[in-house]
């Protein structure tokens, strides 16, 4: 986590190798192309996830023969603290310069409509953004890693990524992807718990509302559409005193979810910075977390 969270992974290596996310992808579309046609598309679904798992948790297991310290770059790939900073910052510094300019840079890092989005929009998108990506690209790879090695981890990132192609309500994916998204709402639940407990100790650090970001939780985040995304949405909100989530246009098609936090609409770009400052505490808790029980591991 500290190697990626310093350096993230190197450019160089996205340029000559490309990234093990790109490489799990690849193998995802060409499932999609080679067996989402016809008839029985749940159960081929199904089929495709076995054998995604299977190869990348097969591969994974072969490279437990290497060195542990060989493997730190590859776990560390599994993570995007870094890259989720930087795109979460280009939205607040776009916001900073004019409407269009925050459109653009929040089109980077979420599926909705940015062309629909006024500026408290386009600021309430970074921050949900933001939220729900640190559960299921920091929390939820971390907390695998640390249940189930290195294997755990690859095994994870491919379930969540295989959700992110696939695991859509699409007449093309609804069937197809129907066991990747049902799989990934299942690995994700404890994470997200976590998610939102960290962000409430982080508000409790800095000086935020963390009695509001718990009561958020506990009333709101079960009326989230998603069994997972309230939890880190609603402690973000309560802690900052907002609302978030709500109705909200993917693809032309408005998707109205509950509201999270109880809080004011208007999100500006410096509720995208404070959001960003307790994203940073809550992921140097976790770090903290780590180290605490890798200390007692070693002694016992």
């Amino acid at each position: 986590m500290l190697i990626e969270a310093a350096f993230g992974y190197p450019q160089i290596l996205v340029r000559r190798i490309g990234h093990p996310i790109m490489w799990i992808g690849s193998l995802i579309a060409r499932l999609d192309r080679t067996l989402n046609a016809g008839a029985a598309r749940r159960a081929k679904g199904v089929l495709a996830l076995v054998i995604l798992l299977a190869v990348c948790g097969g591969l994974a297991a072969l490279a437990l023969i290497l060195p542990w310290w060989l493997l730190v770059l590859p776990a560390s790939a599994l993570l995007a603290q870094r890259s989720l900073y930087e795109h979460v910052q280009r939205v607040a510094e776009g916001l900073e310069i004019d409407l269009t300019s925050g459109r653009h840079a929040v089109s980077m890092i979420v599926g909705r409509d940015p062309e629909v989005l006024d500026e408290a929009g386009v600021a309430r998108a970074a921050i949900e953004s933001l939220a729900e990506n640190f559960s299921d690209g920091i929390v939820a790879p971390v907390f695998w890693l640390a249940c189930g090695g290195f294997v755990g981890g690859v095994i994870y990132k491919a379930i969540n990524t295989a959700d992110s192609m696939i695991g859509h309500k699409t007449e093309r994916h609804l069937k197809f992807g129907w066991a990747a998204a049902r799989l990934d709402d299942l690995v994700n639940l404890p994470a997200s718990r976590l998610t939102g407990l960290l962000l409430v100790g982080a508000a409790a650090l800095l000086g935020k509302d963390w009695r509001g970001a718990l009561r958020a939780i506990w009333r709101d985040a079960g009326r989230h559409r998603s069994p997972n995304a309230g939890y880190p949405e609603a402690a973000m909100a309560g802690a900052l005193g907002l609302a978030l989530a709500g109705p909200r246009t993917y693809g032309g098609v408005l998707v109205d979810d509950a509201l999270m936090g109880e809080g004011r609409r208007n999100a500006t770009a410096q509720d995208i910075r404070d959001a960003l400052k307790l994203y940073r505490m809550a992921d140097g808790l976790l770090i903290g977390l780590l180290a605490v029980l890798a200390l007692i591991s070693a002694q016992g």
